[in-house]
C-alpha cells in the first residue's frame, strides 16, 4: 500500500513539474440569446397582463482565470463577475398601452474547463455555476411583483481560444439548464418562459506564465 501511495505522489509530483501555468485577469462582454419566447399571461384582480422580453442588453464581466497545461491538455477555471441586463415589455390588454422596464442581474460565473491545445489555438467544454448576488428591476414598481432567484443554477459553456504571448481570446456559447425568468412572481404565483437562457461571450485575458 505504501509503495502504491508513493508511486502515486510521484505521478503527481512529476505532471505538475511538467504542467505549465498561467494565471491573469480577464474582462469581456456578453448578450443573452434568448431567441423568441412566448409572452407570459399575467391577471391581476378582472385586469389581463402580458410580460414579454424586448430585448437582451449587452453585459460585462469581469475577474480572474487560471490556465494549467499539461501537453495539448488544458484545464481552465475561472471565477468572474458577470452583469447582465434585459428589457421586458408590459402591456396592459384591456387599455391597450405597453412599457418598457429593465432588468439587470449579477452573478458570480464559475466556469471550469477542459480542453486541447494545438498551437496557439484551444477547444474548451466544461460546466459553470452561476451564484446570484443582487438584482435590480424597475418591475418593482408594481406591488404585485417580486423576485425569487435560487442562489446557484448550472449550466456549460464551450468553444475555441486563442493564446498569444500573455494574452488569451476566448469566444464561447453558453447554455443553462434552467428557464429564463423562473424568479418572476406576481400575486404569489411563479412564471417562466419556454426558453432555457444561452448567451454569447466575448473575452480578452492577460495573464503572468
Amino acid at each position: 500500500m505504501k509503495k502504491v501511495v508513493c508511486i502515486v505522489l510521484f505521478c503527481f509530483m512529476a505532471a505538475s513539474a511538467m504542467a505549465q501555468f498561467r494565471f491573469g485577469i480577464k474582462g469581456g462582454i456578453g448578450t443573452y440569446d434568448l431567441g423568441i419566447s412566448k409572452a407570459l399571461s399575467l391577471t391581476q384582480g378582472t385586469e389581463q397582463f402580458e410580460l414579454a422580453i424586448s430585448d437582451a442588453k449587452f453585459g460585462y464581466h469581469i475577474g480572474m482565470v487560471l490556465q494549467v497545461r499539461l501537453a495539448t491538455f488544458v484545464i481552465q477555471p475561472e471565477f468572474l463577475f458577470n452583469s447582465n441586463s434585459v428589457d421586458f415589455s408590459y402591456s396592459d390588454l384591456g387599455a391597450g398601452t405597453d412599457q418598457i422596464f429593465s432588468e439587470q442581474y449579477q452573478n458570480l460565473d464559475i466556469p471550469f474547463l477542459f480542453g486541447i491545445k494545438a498551437g496557439p489555438l484551444r477547444m474548451m467544454l466544461g460546466p459553470v455555476g452561476h451564484y446570484f448576488i443582487n438584482s435590480s428591476s424597475e418591475l418593482l414598481k408594481f406591488d404585485q411583483y417580486e423576485q425569487k432567484f435560487r442562489d446557484l443554477t448550472y449550466g456549460w459553456q464551450g468553444g475555441i481560444g486563442l493564446d498569444f504571448f500573455n494574452l488569451m481570446l476566448d469566444i464561447r456559447y453558453e447554455g443553462n439548464f434552467s428557464k429564463f425568468g423562473d424568479h418572476i412572481v406576481f400575486n404569489d404565483q411563479s412564471y417562466s418562459f419556454d426558453n432555457k437562457p444561452a448567451r454569447l461571450l466575448a473575452s480578452l485575458s492577460v495573464t503572468i506564465k
